[in-house]
């Protein structure tokens, strides 16, 4: 015998109710809803509307395959730089030098061509010795064996400035301070970031104060302070480049006011006046050099040692970073997916 429900009614005994249910059942196993004022107003849209809805979405699955694809193509470029590096490690071993640095030197430049070759070198004998440290740091070393292996990496460096220096001075090659200066053995992207043949401290500075944390206020302050006065010394020599650059365009342009060729006394006069002018470069390489190496003993002496072997590390891998993404963007995708 059947017990009534609590609310006196026995819905066992209604037909109509069994099919409603039954009907939606049917709805909810066939994954179908009702329809509801939405699919009513999309079926009142024009064929114009509809149309542009059609092509909104096609424009938006289409970027997804470009983003994807470019995505795709930024991970293949990663090991493809990989591989370049295993391959130019390889030719090193073999003693061949692969200049995939920056430009080649021509033959007669002696002095530049040695210092690509010395270059070369160095950055390869450097990146072993930051292993090495890395390796050391990762393993809590000592401050007595983290100081040995800092001292050997800034005094590498200073032979890669002396070595610099010489590349750019010298009888038999004077226009040496022109690639020097802007950078020829660098990748396209470092050298669109060159300051007077290299990197401007005050950015190296930034770039430490903002990474090696943590650093005390007193360490900040000193920071801080060599940033400034190497931004003042910065500033003048940029002063310096503009005059030079000015006096030089102004003398060329002297030697051709005359109505006469160049090949006469007065216009052969004034470009070697223009010439004499630019000597002066050598001299605010130099100081431009002399400017980093100052900054990097001075910040030397301002961290501890952690902190100076840490700062190695950080420089280092923003250096590798900037070579990188010059192969990047070399290597970036050109055209869309259709």
């Amino acid at each position: 015998m059947d017990c009534p429900s609590p609310g006196g009614t026995d819905t066992s005994t209604d037909p109509d109710l069994d099919k409603n249910q039954a009907f939606e059942q049917g709805h909810a196993a066939a994954g179908l809803t009702p329809p509801d004022s939405s699919d009513k107003s999309i079926g009142e849209l024009g064929p114009k509307t509809l149309r542009r809805l059609a092509q909104n979405r096609e424009a938006a699955r289409r970027s997804r395959l470009r983003k994807k694809a470019y995505v795709q193509h930024l991970e293949s470029s990663g090991l493809r730089l990989a591989q370049l590096e295993q391959e130019l490690q390889r030719a090193r071993q073999q003693g061949f030098l692969v200049s995939t640095l920056g430009d080649q030197p021509d033959s007669e430049n002696g002095n530049a061509s040695s210092f690509y070759v010395e270059y070369a070198r160095w950055l390869e004998e450097h990146h072993k010795q930051v292993d090495e440290l890395r390796a050391a740091v990762s393993a809590h070393a000592g401050d007595g064996d983290l100081q040995s292996i800092v001292d050997t990496i800034m005094a590498r460096s200073d032979e890669i400035f002396r070595l610099k220096g010489a590349a750019a001075k010298g009888a038999a090659a004077k226009a040496d301070a022109f690639r020097v200066i802007s950078g020829t053995w660098m990748t396209p992207v470092e050298r669109c970031f060159l300051w007077l043949g290299g990197f401007r401290p005050s950015e190296l500075l930034k770039l430490l104060a903002s990474r090696l944390e943590p650093l005390t206020e007193k360490q900040l302050d000193s920071i801080d302070v060599l940033r400034r006065s190497s931004l003042q010394a910065e500033e003048a020599l940029c002063r310096e480049m503009e005059a030079l650059r000015r006096s030089v365009t102004e003398a060329v342009a002297a030697a051709g006011s005359s109505s006469l060729s160049c090949s006469d006394a007065d216009c052969t006069g004034q470009m070697a006046v223009a010439v004499g002018k630019l000597g002066v470069m050598e001299g605010l390489l130099r100081q431009a050099d002399d400017l980093r190496l100052r900054i990097l003993e001075e910040t030397r002496r301002v961290l501890t040692t952690r902190q100076c072997a840490r700062a190695v590390l950080v420089v280092t891998d923003y250096f590798s970073r900037m070579r990188a993404l010059s192969s990047l963007w070399i290597a970036r995708p050109t055209t869309g997916v259709n």
